[in-house]
């Protein structure tokens, strides 16, 4: 358990923006991994550090469910709670502060070299009196945090907290999905997409599959918003949403990533054509009028497509690859004025 120093204080800086975010989850509704996400960039700046997780106790792992800075590139990535400090966090519901993970047995040294930290607080998150995950702030430099860090640390996690008992009507198996998915839309959020994408990748490795990445941009969602307004916009994109789920199969994981962005995992292909000729059906299913009170408005998508092991064997790879695939077609749309 850290030990406190009574006399430190929060500045009134600091707790004006930790007022600012309470007003901007508020906005963010019932949206529980738009909540994680923002409140890891902020406790990231807050405390001054290098990047901060929001990480969720499943079964015998921890989850990144939120990654901003440095650990934003491991968003998906499993840990087991044994030997790790977020899984000694969750157990005895206590904030705890290492100075130097080459030095602090508590660790899992090796994900903190994968992440490239020294240093980092973690704070648990609590839905009633349980402790499902963590907030944790890193940095790549050792003995980086202060006191008055942790008790940032602990406010911002209790925003999660309060957003998790709202989000989830006080069930807590309610969590995992509210963290997970897309309130508008009903589809997986970025973080279980990315989730999906490492397990997948594991297996294809050991088992020598194919599978495909489907990146896909709703093309002309800003010209319904302008035209139409946020609603019509709202109803297009739960639309959208809607046909790249009909057009998938139940073994495929269908997501929106943010904004006018989706992603599609196949989960297993024969060939690399398979995930352009799935490319060309989507977007044929996809380019059809959408009746929105009483007039018509125009559906259309830019994909692109990557697949393992082709296009790469890492998910930073496959997914810069097929988001690439997927502006060349975006830029051929723009230029038919589309």
């Amino acid at each position: 358990m850290v030990e406190r120093d009574r006399t430190s204080k929060l500045s009134a800086e600091r707790l004006l923006e930790i007022i600012q975010v309470q007003t901007e989850i508020v906005q963010l509704g019932l949206d529980l991994g738009g909540v994680m996400a923002l409140v890891a960039q902020r406790a990231q700046r807050l405390t001054n550090a290098i990047g901060a997780v929001v990480e969720l106790a499943e079964g015998e792992e921890m989850v990144y469910r939120a990654a901003t800075g440095i650990a934003a590139s491991q968003l998906g990535l499993r840990l087991r709670q044994q030997g790790s400090l977020s899984g000694l966090c969750v157990q005895l519901g206590q904030p705890l502060l290492c100075d130097d993970s080459e030095t602090d047995d508590r660790v899992n040294r090796e994900a903190c070299r994968r992440v490239g930290l020294r240093s980092m607080i973690v704070v648990p998150l609590k839905h009633g009196e349980l402790a499902v995950g963590v907030l944790k702030v890193l940095s790549p430099n050792p003995g980086v945090f202060k006191i008055v860090d942790i008790q940032v640390l602990e406010i911002m996690s209790e925003l999660i907290a309060a957003a998790m008992f709202h989000a989830t009507r006080y069930e807590a198996n309610e969590l995992f999905h509210q963290a997970t998915h897309d309130t508008l839309t009903g589809l997986a959020n970025r973080a279980l997409f990315f989730d999906r994408v490492r397990q997948r990748l594991a297996q294809a490795s050991r088992s020598s599959e194919r599978f495909g990445i489907l990146m896909l941009d709703m093309d002309g969602l800003k010209r319904i918003n302008d035209q139409r307004g946020h609603r019509a916009g709202d109803a297009a994109l739960q639309e959208f949403a809607a046909r790249i789920q009909r057009a998938s199969r139940q073994s495929d994981t269908v997501a929106r990533l943010g904004g006018d962005e989706f992603g599609v995992l196949l989960f297993r292909i024969e060939t690399s054509e398979e995930a352009e000729l799935t490319s060309a059906r989507l977007a044929q299913q996809i380019d059809q009028p959408f009746q929105y009170e009483q007039s018509a408005l125009n559906l259309a998508a830019s994909i692109g497509s990557a697949v393992f092991p082709e296009a790469g064997t890492e998910v930073d790879t496959l997914l810069e690859k097929a988001d690439q695939a997927m502006y060349v077609i975006k830029r051929s749309h723009k230029q038919g004025d589309r």
